[in-house]
Formats: C-alpha cells, structure tokens, sequence
C-alpha cells in the first residue's frame, strides 16, 4: 500500500489545478449521473473567461452544471449532452446545450471506437483508493472505463460518499490509469428524489403487475410511473423476481429487502441484481455500498440484445410522452424540444422481445395539460412534426395508460387504432376514432 500511497500523493491536485489542464478547443467528457465531478465542475465555471471552444460531453446531470450557469451564452463552453436531463432543459431551450442522439448501450463502444480520438481529459467521480490501487466508478459503471480507456488524461475526483459497488466488469480503475486525483469534501454526489406517484401511475402499475409472473426479470425507468410498478410489485405476492437494468431505482431496494426480487432464477448473473448505474436517494446508495447481491456493468453488457435473449420472461417497462394510432412512441421529445434522450428505451423494447416469454411495456399518462391549462391527449392520430421516433411501431409491444394495457404485436393497423384509442381518455376517443377513419388506418370493412 505504501507505494500508491505515494503515487496518490505525486498526483493529487486541487480543483483549481484540475480545471487548470483545460485548454481552449479540447474536447472534456463527464462521468454519467452520480459520476458527475462536481467540485471540477465548479472550478472549470470559474475559468469559463479564460477559455473558448471547449467542447464537452455529458451525460445525465443531476444537478446543475456549473458551467452552463457560468456561460449561458455559449461563449466559452460547446456543452453537449447525451440525455438533456430536467437541470439541463432551460440551457437547452435557449441554445446553450445540444443533443447527441444515441442508445445508451451503445456509449462504450462510441468511446472505444468513434470518440477514441476526442477525449482530450476525462473529469469522473469516483469511491476512495483501496489497498490495491484501485478507484471504484460506484453507482455509475456504465461507461466509466471506456472514456478512461481512450481519454488522453484521466482526473478522477474522490468523494467518500460515493458507493463502492461490487463488479461486474470495468466497475473501477488503477491509479497506474490515473493522471490526477481530486479530493472532493464539499459536496457529497447528487440524490435524486423520487417523485410522489399519482392515481394514474397506480393505476398503470397495477396493469403492469398483473401481467408479470413469478421469476420473470425486471428493468424499470427512472419517474413515477415505473416507481409505483416496483412499489406494486411488492405487494403482488409474486415469487423470486429478478433485476437486471440500467438505472438501479429506489423501489429496488424494498423489492430486494421484501425478499421478492431473489434473482435465484435468473439465467444471466443467478443471485445478483445487475445494473449499469443507480440514481435516487442516500438510503439508496447505501444499500448498493459494498453488497455482493447487486453487481455493476458497463451499459454495453446491461442493454446487450444477446445477453438479454438469454433470459426467460423480462420484463422492461419504461416511460413515454406520446403514442401514435400506429404505436409509434417517442419518448424524449416534444417536437423539436428535446426534453430526455432515447435511452435504452429501444433496446429493452427489442431485448424485451428477444427474451422468450419476455414483455415490454410503453407506460404513459393518457393526457397532459399545455402550458395554457388545456387537456391534451397522449395518443395521437400521428406523432405532430419535430416528434422523435423513440420506438419504431414494428418494435411496438405492450402500451399502458391508466384506462388500461393492450398489446400491438402482430396486429393491423385498424386493430391498432382501435386498441390504443381504448385506452385513451374517454374525452378523446370519438375524435381519435374520427382521425383514424380520415387516415385509412380504419379502413371500410373495418
């Protein structure tokens, strides 16, 4: 241990000096949700006078970053993100952040592969040493060590709130690996409350719940809906059920602790909860702290397609903003406005399908209200212009609102229509129907 305690000495620097190494025109990249270097973050603001044309990556901030505080104008910083994330929104709407498309099993291999060249330093949270040299990446294993892999500078940031989360796979990094280390005993990493559920998420889960048998494994999204699944599901008397997900979510935990999530029968990883990342609260990352039933994966591994063919029965159920009468659903936009990202959206929908006995539900709310008051329906006739195709109708399995679950799969479009605008608000059916007929998606004889 005396040898790295050296070697951790050599490359300590403060946030200052770190936010120092930044140089106008490089290309700087963040750790992922919890990974997210706040005490840098804040230092690199303080320096946005001094420098021009940085271009940065980020993916699912939690809070706000500080450099798009300190440059809302976009003077200093190019600042781009993977997933705009609700602190990101306003920057967004005002050109001061841009979107990169893409599916987050994907992230991996884009560094190691299309970015590997333009990761000029790697800003990351990370756990404390330990004996052996190694940094954990805690609750984000999700793409850490591929951006380490390529970046021309690795700084991590230390902060003993961080939970050191069992592997897994490219779960850490040696500080052989490691250009400098920042202490961080100011800000401990971000919680994300969870949201309070409505009588339209219960009302979804219970819909969800119903269709889910003992030992099936499960992936939820992050926001309420999914939340209120997991909450229903441990009261569901269902039997030896498994996770296996990209965002592990507080729910999870009272479904391990409940002893209804046991992952015994679970044909990839048997007796542990996979997941790529966990966002939620202090009680949360304390659970994942060391515990060898929970295991981190890089997002390559956790969305993979062949990986999740393996599996009998999963289940991914996952959030949407809209759905066309033809099952088109987009998830992250609301015409140009990009307001999420796609996610793993697609590839649990299509992993979902893979998966023998496996369902992928498309949860929403059947309406939402304008920023005038008035009542909007969620189903569609037609996604409107600007809308993101999230999920391609074809992929399209079950869809949920509150006034019931139907499933697409091998069904015509008249079918379609007709099961989606059953599940509709009934204020908006008759016009649905309307549409439906104008479009030939209700044909003649149908």
């Amino acid at each position: 241990m005396a040898d790295y305690r050296d070697e951790y000495r050599r490359k300590l620097i403060s946030a200052e000096e770190a936010a120092g190494l930044v140089r106008p025109g490089m290309w700087l990249d963040y750790g992922y949700a919890c990974g997210f270097p706040l005490l840098i973050d804040e230092a690199l603001a303080r320096r946005a006078k001094d420098l021009a044309n940085v271009k940065m990556r980020v993916f699912r901030s939690l809070g706000e970053p500080q450099v798009l505080k300190a440059d809302p104008r976009q003077e200093h910083f190019i600042y781009s993100s993977w997933q705009v994330s609700p602190t990101e929104l306003k920057y967004h709407d005002d050109g001061a952040c841009a979107f990169i498309p893409a599916n987050l099993g994907e992230a991996p291999r884009l560094y190691r592969e299309h970015l590997k060249d333009e990761v000029d330093i790697a800003f990351l949270t990370v756990t404390p040493m330990n004996e052996q040299g190694y940094f954990n990446f805690g609750a984000s294993t999700s793409y850490e060590k591929a951006v380490c892999d390529v970046a021309k500078k690795v700084v991590v940031e230390v902060n003993e709130s961080q939970p050191w989360v069992c592997g897994g796979y490219d779960e850490g990094i040696h500080i052989s690996q490691v250009t400098n280390i920042v202490e961080n005993d100011k800000h401990q990493i971000v919680e994300a409350p969870v949201a309070p559920s409505t009588e339209a998420d219960e009302a979804i889960g219970g819909h969800i719940a119903g269709l889910i048998e003992d030992g099936a494994t499960i992936e939820l999204g992050i926001g309420g809906i999914p939340n209120s699944v997991g909450k229903l599901l441990v009261k569901s008397g269902l039997k030896d059920l498994g996770i296996h997900t990209g965002v592990f979510v507080d729910s999870m935990v009272d479904l391990m602790e409940s002893g209804v999530v046991t992952n015994r029968r679970k044909e990839v990883v048997p007796g542990k909860s996979v997941l790529g990342s966990a966002i939620g609260s202090r009680r949360l990352y304390d659970f994942i702290n060391r515990n060898t039933a929970v295991a981190g994966y890089p997002f390559d591994f956790t969305h993979n397609l062949g990986i999740l063919a393996q599996m009998k029965s999963f289940m991914a159920i996952n959030s949407a903003l809209k759905v066309d009468l033809k099952g088109q659903v987009c998830a992250e936009s609301i015409g140009l406005r990009q307001i999420s990202g796609t996610g793993g959206q697609l590839e649990w929908t299509r992993g979902a399908y893979l998966s023998p006995g496996g369902k992928a539900f498309i949860c929403l709310h059947a309406t939402r209200r304008n920023r005038e008051g008035k009542l909007l329906s969620n189903i569609l006739p037609v996604l409107e212009s600007g809308d993101t195709v999230t999920v391609p109708a074809t992929d399209t399995g079950y869809v949920v609102t509150e006034f019931g679950a139907v499933d697409l799969k091998g069904r015509t479009t008249w079918q379609r229509a007709r099961l989606l605008i059953s599940i509709a608000h009934p204020d908006f059916r008759s016009e649905l129907e309307e549409a439906a007929r104008r479009g030939n998606l209700i044909t003649r004889g149908t």
